[in-house]
């Protein structure tokens, strides 16, 4: 039995005795059911009579026995104790316990989605860094945690399209493009520019594919090098993105909202809404109404639009696609987006609470040898993404930037990560799933075939019914991490799940030694293993790391 069945279960109960007349309350819609810290008190334990007591004008504890009456009569219910003002504390029996390890093993790779965001149509932009240069140990972060976020989101039933918004306009390409064609030239960059070995790089590689363009006029020369710069930059972003195993769905151009005329059709949109005015020749929009510290110009006086206009006409963009919940991820330096962004979706007339959620990502440092590592060879002083990979390699890095809040800043020991130790997450959660692996290779070598005729009962160890209780929670933990856009917290389970593997396998023999006999406790065991190791892979997979066969 799973959580969720129990809670049905709890959920019958009540309305059972609503039906009889004991309790005069509506059914709540849904039960929550919880692992007591204390395994004294049962298997799980709910509040679900503290909740109806006041509507049902009865003391807790008294509508705690009415529901624990029934639940006691439910097949695979062991026991059920009232606690404090009115707990229930649920005991199952073994068997209905261990049958939930032949549930996770027949469901496989879909044990543990759900339907909790059904329906719920997502964009998911992330990353998102300038295609000035390489992606930067930040950007790094975001598309760990933002690919894991689109997997989990879709695994809980939601409809998600993932993007990386190009900003292909503005000032930042044209010094970009000046760095490059200084570089081509053997001149300096110009102050403001871009330095660092990919510059150089990138220069060479447009006065090889581009025959005679340093005979040039400057201008024409300075068109050639944005124009070619910009394809090569986006080139390796992709490539990049692609080697981490992040493949968006759409690569969106700013440069396209200027050429579609689609910011002006914005501003059009906004003004019919009332909240665009008119001052000093420019054009404002009135984002103060909703919680903005200040006004947001979208035209200049001059004629110019603003970076925040393309804003704008991206946002209603997202909305025109489809998108019910736009999801912007930024980093530590885009505090101030937030309100304005919000406002943006207030204008437009769509709910700011609901209809935009912007997400900060904090910084990242890396230690090597206790001292952090600060400077790129390629990218001069930032830290890449091919920096990272070569330092700590994929697996490692998608799951030490996605195992934590995004509110927390984190530091990743590259020695620690790249080190086979328990106490390195990533080869604690990895190394248990081999292990399994190794089980199922070491029953095979002994000609032990998992049976079909699973005796669950046989798991009624300590050590066996915390890690059923475990992997029980899976599900729950999967539909919380996309409710909270929050993936760390597949992680955090990932690593709980596996400690209580390792207990069970250091406490529980599952093969036989020598010349001992296979029993059906072999074969429960082996279902148990099996189903923790679907559950890891699972899991994994959501995170975007590998699940290793061998360590």
């Amino acid at each position: 039995m799973t959580p969720a069945e129990l809670s049905q279960a709890v959920q019958a109960a009540v309305s059972a005795a609503v039906e009889a007349g004991e309790l005069a309350v509506a059914v709540p819609e849904h039960v929550t059911i919880e692992r007591p810290k204390n395994r004294d008190h049962g298997d799980y334990a709910t509040n679900v009579a503290l909740q109806l007591a006041k509507p049902a004008g009865r003391p807790p504890r008294a509508v705690a026995e009415l529901v624990a009456g029934r639940l006691r009569g439910i097949a695979g219910v062991a026991g059920v104790d009232i606690a404090g003002p009115g707990f229930l504390n649920i005991t199952l029996d073994a068997a209905t316990q261990g049958e939930l390890a032949r549930t996770i093993v027949e469901a496989g790779e879909a044990y543990g989605r759900n339907e909790a965001l059904k329906g719920l149509r997502i964009n998911l932009e992330f990353v998102s860094a300038n295609p000035t240069g390489p992606i930067h140990i930040g950007g790094v972060r975001w598309a760990a945690v933002g690919d894991s976020l689109a997997r989990v989101l879709k695994a809980t039933g939601a409809e998600v399209s993932t993007e990386y918004y190009l900003n292909d306009a503005g000032v930042q390409i044209t010094k970009f493009a000046a760095s490059l064609q200084a570089a081509a030239n053997g001149r300096e960059v110009p102050q403001d520019g871009y330095v660092g070995e990919y510059i150089g790089d990138i220069a060479k590689a447009i006065t090889d594919g581009v025959p005679g363009v340093l005979d040039l006029p400057e201008d024409e020369q300075l068109t050639v090098f944005r124009t070619e710069g910009l394809r090569l930059m986006v080139a390796e972003i992709k490539r990049s993105m692609d080697e981490f195993g992040v493949q968006y769905d759409t690569y969106f151009s700013e440069q396209s909202l200027h050429d579609s005329g689609a910011v002006g059709t914005a501003i059009g949109r906004l003004r019919e809404q009332g909240h665009v005015f008119d001052r000093d020749g420019a054009i404002w929009l009135r984002t103060t109404d909703f919680g903005d510290d200040k006004d947001r110009v979208l035209v200049k006086a001059d004629g110019e639009t603003t970076y925040f206009a393309a804003d704008a006409a991206y946002y209603l963009s997202k909305r025109d696609r489809g998108s019910e919940v736009s999801v912007y991820m930024l980093g530590a330096d885009h505090h101030g987006y937030v309100n304005r962004l919000k406002a943006i979706a207030a204008c437009a007339g769509d709910d700011m609470d609901r209809n935009i959620e912007v997400r900060i990502g904090q910084f990242v440092k890396m230690v090597r040898d206790g001292q952090e590592v600060r400077l790129s060879k390629r990218a001069g002083n930032i830290i890449t993404i091919d920096d990272v990979v070569d330092w700590i390699g994929v697996d490692a890095a998608r799951y030490m930037l996605a195992r934590s809040s995004t509110d927390s800043t984190i530091t990743i020991d590259i020695d620690l990560v790249t080190s086979r130790s328990s106490e390195n997450p990533v080869f604690y959660v990895q190394y248990a799933h081999a292990r399994m692996c190794s089980v199922q290779r070491n029953a095979a070598e002994k000609g032990i075939v998992r049976s079909a005729d699973f005796k669950p009962e046989l798991l009624s160890t300590e050590w066996e019914s915390v890690l059923l209780g475990q992997l029980g929670e899976f599900p729950r933990v999967l539909a919380s991490a996309g409710e909270l856009r929050e993936p760390h917290r597949v992680a955090v389970y990932l690593e709980k799940l596996a400690r209580e593997y390792h207990r069970f396998y250091d406490h529980c023999q599952i093969l036989p030694k020598g010349d001992e006999e296979v029993t059906d406790l072999t074969h429960a065991r082996l279902w148990l293993a099996d189903a923790t190791r679907t559950v890891i892979a699972n899991g994994l997979t959501l995170l975007g790391v590998s699940s290793p066969e061998r360590m």
